[in-house]
């Protein structure tokens, strides 16, 4: 996200003496003027001050160290920038319209961070949604700008996967030749029999049954060939769909959290099944054809202009209306198709929604709510086919008006050749012939437009996704590493918007075979914590490290190979359990499943399916109770034989009885492994060899439960709090 933009001519020349010997950190615009009226002006921040500069008023300066604490913050449909003195009073520095509340966020950290470390640190990692070169602001979801994309690299990328079956078009290359080739004798045949074959008055019933034999085998050949074609390229239809879809989805599987948290879930499995099948659809029907109509069309106007260039000429008086017309419509067919698949999305996303939350949607009795919404969605995405179809369908019959008035000029100036015998009825029926011919290519091309619309709004979607670069990926020299334990918290500092941190300067360390656990009131950072230790994220500044390796230096493989996890939200997959908990080690013996399953206190209840382990659990394991789902977890966990276990919550769905079963086993357990727990009940918590709590993104206090107590801060508020609950 950018940060320093350049400070106007004008503005320097017309207060020098502010600007003299002044090194600008951060520089960014504002829209509005303090009172909220659309004005222009500039920020500009210096090591020291804070300059102001709005058209019709005169400059302001601000100290920084006047000041105890900078704020940016969002108000009803603008942001501003507020300065805290010691005092306690506020005192809004800039107003700005809502579009630049990210970027005043980061001059308001790096304001701060003058203030407390004397010198600002602040780099933007955030992207801009907008498009470098016309400064259109990017769709929904998307990281693209359709006016600019370069069409022609963007196809070429496209061609370049197709190549990886090169032989295949090559085959069907030789296959479209030889067609044209029949196509274009045909009418020569037809010449030959009107003119020199069916005369009454000199019969030739031997010749007129060998052309006519020789046209049928032309037939049988065309016929022939058009087989090969078709069987040839849904081969290439099949396997390009296929490559494609796994570039997609492969691409998906290495992009991080932060990425896919963005997208609609619908829109992401919209673009590896329906944009995949469309570009797919396109290389095996449309594109072949093009090459097919194109050498028809050469060939014919080859034949035609050597046979009588005066008749060529009339033929193609249309072709320039047509092509004018087509490059008019183009765009605009091309805007009316990306807002059809972009509603298309939302659609489905909503539909994912709805049937993913189907026992919400249920619980609260809210059927005809989600029937409504899903038919408003719906009703649009009708709406909107309807109007492209109809703007179609009106452009597509008139353009195939103007293409048909050639013919109607071949029939007159034809019909006079042959009246004035300059020209025989052969003649002119094998020119008709060849028109039609041509008239066929130039009304494949009318209609090309909206396949190319279509598929290059589906290749751009496609290409958002596969040229994305992972935020968390292996260095160049990923290290294995067999994981003691230790992991070490070095002034780290993270936010999933890098302008507000969630954890800020973060320092602490385990110690291997420990067992620390996270205290702390909600969205205080405790998850936060634990995605950086599996590197879900990588940190904003600072480092994490494990047995004093960076664990970006760390294989990503091997660094989640030695983690076990149990997340607050549990998750099982379609399947039978069996296959849940041999997710975390698909080699393991059914032997090695049982005792991890005996270890989760979750064997008992398993044999007690009638299917036992086969048993299937749903989706989303809607078939077996919270407690079963989140042992099942467990013994996933445990199957893998962690070196570093992550424990959400893991008890938070069972019964007391459950519970003290479940905190035996994870006592057997963490023996030997570094185990981080986060636990609302701090109870669950007794294992633990120390406590951290976290408030507000920071480390209060780290000790044992013994410890915390004694200081009677925020760790003993909350026991008692939760003790006098219980009484």
């Amino acid at each position: 996200m950018k940060l320093i933009y350049e400070l106007p001519m004008e503005i320097r020349q017309k207060y020098p003496d502010m600007l003299l010997g002044k090194t600008i950190l951060y520089c960014l615009p504002v829209d509005l003027n303090i009172q909220g009226i659309f004005k222009d002006g500039w920020i500009a921040v210096t090591q020291d001050y804070i300059l102001h500069f709005m058209e019709d008023c005169e400059p302001k300066v601000f100290v920084i160290k006047d000041f105890e604490s900078f704020e940016s913050t969002s108000e009803t449909g603008n942001g501003i920038l507020i300065g805290r003195k010691n005092d306690g009073e506020n005192y809004i520095l800039a107003r700005f319209s809502m579009r630049y509340v990210p970027r005043y966020k980061f001059i308001a950290r790096a304001l701060n961070q003058i203030l407390t470390l004397g010198c600002a640190k602040v780099v933007s990692t955030e992207e801009d949604n907008v498009c470098s070169k016309c400064g259109r602001t990017f769709a929904q979801g998307t990281t693209f700008c359709p006016a600019c994309i370069n069409k022609t690299a963007m196809f070429k990328k496209l061609f370049k996967i197709a190549s990886a079956r090169w032989y295949l078009y090559v085959i069907v290359t030789g296959v479209f030749i030889a067609i044209t080739v029949l196509r274009l004798i045909n009418p020569a045949i037809s010449r030959d029999l009107i003119d020199n074959y069916i005369k009454p008055q000199n019969p030739d019933t031997i010749g007129m049954l060998k052309l006519v034999g020789f046209m049928a085998l032309i037939m049988v050949g065309n016929s022939c060939l058009t087989i090969i074609r078709g069987r040839t390229m849904a081969k290439v239809g099949a396997h390009m769909s296929k490559d494609l879809r796994q570039m997609v989805y492969e691409k998906i599987q290495s992009l991080s959290l932060g990425y896919i948290g963005k997208r609609k879930t619908g829109d992401l499995m919209n673009r590896i099944t329906g944009d995949t099948d469309r570009i797919s659809n396109f290389m095996v029907h449309m594109a072949p054809n093009v090459i097919n109509e194109f050498m028809t069309m050469f060939g014919v106007m080859i034949v035609m202009f050597t046979f009588n260039w005066k008749l060529a000429i009339i033929v193609l008086i249309p072709v320039p209306v047509i092509i004018i017309a087509v490059r008019m419509f183009r765009k605009f067919i091309r805007n009316l198709y990306r807002k059809q698949w972009h509603q298309s999305d939302k659609a489905n996303s909503l539909l994912q929604d709805i049937i993913s939350g189907i026992r919400v949607v249920k619980s609260f009795g809210k059927e005809k709510y989600a029937i409504d919404r899903f038919k408003q969605e719906s009703k649009k995405l009708a709406d909107i086919t309807v109007y492209n179809e109809k703007t179609w369908q009106t452009l597509f019959p008139g353009l195939m008006f103007i293409m048909g008035l050639g013919s109607f000029f071949i029939m007159y100036f034809g019909g006079r050749l042959v009246l004035e015998e300059t020209m025989q009825v052969g003649e002119l029926v094998q020119f008709t012939q060849y028109a039609a011919m041509l008239y066929g290519p130039l009304h494949f091309i009318s209609f090309f437009p909206r396949a190319i619309s279509e598929v290059a709004t589906s290749t751009e979607r496609i290409f958002d996704v596969i040229e994305q670069e992972p935020d968390v990926k292996d260095s160049d020299t990923p290290v294995k590493h067999d994981i003691t334990g230790e992991i070490t918290f070095d002034n780290v500092t993270f936010g999933y918007q890098s302008y507000e941190p969630v954890l800020e300067n973060m320092d602490v360390v385990i110690k291997p075979g420990e067992m620390l656990g996270l205290v702390g009131h909600s969205g205080a950072g405790k998850s936060t914590f634990i995605n950086l230790v599996m590197r879900l994220y990588d940190v904003d500044e600072g480092s994490i490290k494990v047995d004093g390796i960076d664990i970006r230096s760390i294989s990503k493989e091997d660094l989640n190979r030695q983690i076990g996890v149990v997340l607050q939200e549990t998750f099982l997959f379609s399947g039978s359990i069996l296959e849940n908990v041999r997710y975390s080690k698909p080699d393991a013996t059914l032997e090695e499943i049982m005792i991890a399953c005996k270890l989760a206190n979750a064997h008992d209840f398993i044999v007690k399916f009638p299917d036992g382990y086969d048993t299937i659990v749903g989706e989303r394991g809607h078939r077996v109770s919270g407690g079963e789902r989140q042992r099942i977890a467990i013994a996933r966990a445990i199957l893998s034989n962690p070196r570093i276990l992550i424990l959400d919550e893991a008890t938070s769905s069972l019964d007391t009885n459950t519970e003290q079963k479940i905190q035996e086993a994870l006592g057997r357990l963490i023996t030997g492994r570094t185990t981080i727990a986060i636990a609302h009940r701090l109870s669950t918590l007794k294992n633990a060899n120390r406590l951290m709590v976290i408030d507000k993104g920071r480390k209060v206090e780290l000790g044992t439960h013994k410890e915390l107590m004694e200081l009677k801060g925020i760790y003993y508020r909350l026991v008692s709090a939760q003790t006098r609950m219980s009484e």
